[in-house]
């Protein structure tokens, strides 16, 4: 009798287990997503202002030109700098989120030595 209360509260702990993971990555691919739209509109947005303060440039006298196309290219960086930044986080979001799901893992295997194989699958 113990042993098919074992089974079942191991059966329960795994399926809550995926649960969790099921809802919690559905989240976090919407946040994703979200996050990166908005980050890509404001990529966009600074790009067209380059463009334009380039254009601009061009309209005006040398030494005018050459000021206003220096901050251009430096605002040009600025927003190269802010993609990887906001790249690298992504990536480490997801690599801290990918650490803890296998600790979880490794916890539940702990637990249940027995049931190594049927976990790992």
């Amino acid at each position: 009798m113990n042993v098919v209360l074992s089974r079942d509260s191991q059966v329960r702990a795994m399926e809550n287990t995926v649960t969790n993971a099921e809802r919690y990555f559905g989240q976090f691919c919407s946040l994703l997503a979200s996050y990166t739209r908005k980050t890509a509109r404001l990529r966009d947005k600074a790009d067209q202002l380059v463009k334009q303060l380039i254009d601009f440039a061009n309209t005006e006298n040398p030494e005018l030109r050459a000021t206003i196309r220096d901050f251009a290219e430096d605002l040009a960086k600025v927003q190269d700098y802010r993609q990887a930044e906001a790249d690298i986080k992504k990536c480490k979001r997801v690599q801290n989120n990918e650490i803890k799901q296998l600790e979880k893992l490794e916890k539940l295997r702990q637990k249940s030595p027995s049931d190594r194989q049927m976990i790992s699958q």
